[in-house]
This record gives C-alpha cells, structure tokens and sequence, in this order.
C-alpha cells in the first residue's frame, strides 16, 4: 500500500471510530477524576512504562515549561503521574503515567469504553492483534515526528 492509500484508511477509518464511540465531554467537577482537558491531555501523552521529558510534552503541547511543571506537580501529587530520574541524572527527570492515570484516561477519554469494547469484540483474535500493532505504530509514528519536528 501507498502513503496516501493508508492516509486514506486511516482517513475514512478514524471518523467511523469516532463516531461509534465518541462520548459527551464532560466537565471537570463532574467526572470522578476532577481532571480538566489539559488534564486528560497530558495524561493522554504519558506512557505507564517510557518515561516523557516534561520539555519535550511542554513543546508538542504548546504550553510554557513552568505551565506543565505545574500541572505534572498537581498530577503527580493527585497519584496520576509517577516522576522518574532518567539517563542516570537526577537532574533530569520524566513522568510516567501511574496505574491510577491509566484509569483516569479510560474513564475520560473521548471514546467510551464500553462502546469502544463492545466495538471491539465484534473483531476476532488476530483482527484485536493487529488493531493493537496498527494503532501503536501509529501513536508512535506520531511522536516520532512530533520529535523530529521539535528538533528542527
């Protein structure tokens, strides 16, 4: 397949996702987690096993160093966000999203989890195999050039 011929699945695929699952959003004080959209943003970008520089989401989430540093504080005091040492600098440090975080974002995320399992246990084994690689390489794709982009 082409560039432009899996531009077009994804195109055409994403919205049909959307659709069948997207939920109502709904406002901080009336979710369980009290989490705002920057919130749930920045959850959506941590990892529970890859440490993210708080520079580098700071930079692909347009907010200031000092915005993130103060939201990743809140986070991690609230138990969704683990800070971790990284490359051996104290200095340097990443955050991890915690157990807790994980809950957090699929109970905020935009597409509902019930619809989005129930949507999902239509497919078969292998079809959930190769969901799960597709939409990781995907997201991955994704912060790779995020990163490229930043770099430049």
């Amino acid at each position: 397949m082409t560039v432009d011929q899996v531009v077009q699945v994804v195109q055409v695929a994403y919205p049909q996702v959307y659709l069948a699952c997207h939920t109502r959003h709904q406002r901080k004080r009336s979710t369980d987690h009290q989490l705002s959209a920057r919130d749930a943003a920045i959850l959506a970008h941590l990892d529970l096993e890859r440490p993210m520089r708080p520079s580098h989401l700071a930079t692909h989430l347009n907010v200031t160093r000092s915005t993130l540093s103060e939201a990743l504080k809140r986070l991690t005091g609230l138990g969704f966000v683990v800070r971790v040492s990284t490359s051996g600098d104290r200095r340097s440090s990443g955050a991890l999203l915690s157990p807790k975080g994980a809950r957090a974002i699929r109970d905020t995320s935009v597409l509902e989890t019930r619809q989005l399992r129930a949507a999902i246990e239509f497919a078969s084994r292998e079809d959930r195999a190769a969901i799960v690689f597709g939409m990781s390489r995907l997201a991955d794709a994704c912060r790779r050039m995020t990163e490229q982009r930043r770099r430049a």
